[in-house]
């Protein structure tokens, strides 16, 4: 396995993740990512903690990073909701991986192929 990256090098990792997300969200008619810049905090822990599952797991599966992601946002308060709420902290894909609609399951292959390819040039 490889050694656990640098801040800074999770910081860009996740940015370019959280980058490639946002291209795919508004090429399926989601255009509320904002940029990383403009991310809010919650939004960017999110993505380094996807960055170091991987890290700490390279064969994770798309559905196991899915699930680390849902106990991380209900250990942080979220809990389901129809539409994503941040002041409410609900979220539509805090659901089962396979009750996921395809366009969402995708996200977490992007995700995690974006993460190992980026780790061996870095």
């Amino acid at each position: 396995s490889e050694p656990m990256p640098s801040e800074a090098m999770v910081e860009v990792i996740a940015s370019v993740c959280h980058a490639a997300n946002r291209e795919y969200c508004q090429s399926i008619g989601d255009d509320s990512q904002p940029e990383w810049e403009a991310a809010p905090d919650w939004q960017k822990d999110s993505a380094k903690q996807g960055v170091l599952a991987i890290f700490e797991d390279p064969a994770i599966t798309p559905e196991q990073l899915h699930e680390s992601w849902c106990r991380q946002k209900v250990e942080d308060g979220w809990t389901f909701g129809s539409r994503k709420d941040p002041v409410l902290k609900q979220h539509p894909c805090l659901v089962a991986y396979d009750q996921l609609p395809k366009e969402q399951r995708v996200k977490d292959h992007l995700f995690r192929c974006i993460v190992l390819a980026l780790v061996h040039l870095l």
